[in-house]
């Protein structure tokens, strides 16, 4: 009986070829007409009713007043009092967030390229994405060392000066799970997995706003890492020197002072910090 019931009753997520094709066509028409919508109001940049919507987007008058509706309940859209639409509140706060971060980004490549020339050296930007570090710009320094992580690698959070930065503000607690689930051993096998010593080390150095790793992702390869903190004092990206290892050993001091000061000058630019 089973068998029988089994043979005959669909599967759960068998939906015919036509239908599954026919709900994403759908799924993304809907999408498309919203996004319709909203950029007719702002090209041309007045209020506008719902017949004059539709009419310039050449959509169905009910499919666009459903959008509308759905919209504005969302707050992606306002409804004047004359029923003519507008932009909607929650569009503003999504445009201030976008503009924070072309304004950090910006004032971070400025600094990246100023402490580039100043110590002769490769210089990253390097922000968070889950479980990775992610760089997310980079000057290239003027002698032939080569770096191997450009523009977009991602590497575990352990591995590097900025990975450890990047969670030092969080609670321990917190860091120590972070690590007992992210940490890989590193191509040289020098990178610390140790959860414990790893979330030990990331609190002191964003105390110290310093980090350095050695030879623990590359060979040869040494950076030394400062911490960028937003005004709540979370590290939101860092800003780090790549160089040869033995410059390290050599002249540590003179690079450390550096990219500590470049950090804090970025904070002080994005108004985050006061000292």
């Amino acid at each position: 009986m089973d068998a029988q019931t089994s043979s005959t009753a669909p599967a759960e997520d068998a939906l015919p070829t036509e239908d599954v094709k026919e709900t994403r066509r759908s799924r993304v028409s809907g999408i498309d007409r919203a996004l319709q919508v909203i950029d007719h109001l702002y090209e041309t940049g007045a209020p506008a009713g719902a017949y004059a919507i539709a009419k310039a987007i050449k959509a169905p008058l009910s499919t666009v007043y459903v959008i509308i509706d759905d919209l504005v309940e969302k707050n992606m859209l306002a409804r004047n009092l004359d029923g003519t639409i507008w932009l909607g509140a929650r569009l503003y706060h999504y445009g201030l967030a976008y503009a924070r971060s072309l304004d950090f980004m910006s004032v971070a490549t400025h600094e990246m390229h100023d402490l580039c020339r100043q110590a002769g050296e490769t210089v990253q930007v390097c922000g968070r994405d889950g479980d990775y570090m992610l760089v997310l710009a980079m000057a290239d320094g003027p002698s032939h060392f080569q770096v191997a992580s450009r523009v977009g690698t991602r590497v575990p959070l352990n591995w590097t000066a900025s990975g450890r930065l990047l969670v030092g503000h969080l609670p321990e607690a917190e860091r120590i799970e972070l690590f007992k689930r992210c940490a890989r051993t590193s191509p040289t096998g020098r990178a610390e997995v140790d959860a414990l010593t790893l979330a030990d080390s990331a609190g002191n150095a964003f105390r110290e706003r310093l980090s350095i790793q050695v030879a623990e992702s590359d060979y040869a390869v040494a950076c030394i890492a400062s911490p960028i903190c937003d005004r709540d004092g979370q590290c939101i990206a860092t800003i780090s020197i790549v160089l040869p290892e033995q410059k390290v050993f050599s002249d540590e001091n003179h690079y450390t002072e550096q990219v500590r000061a470049s950090a804090g000058r970025i904070e002080k630019l994005m108004g985050w910090r006061n000292h």
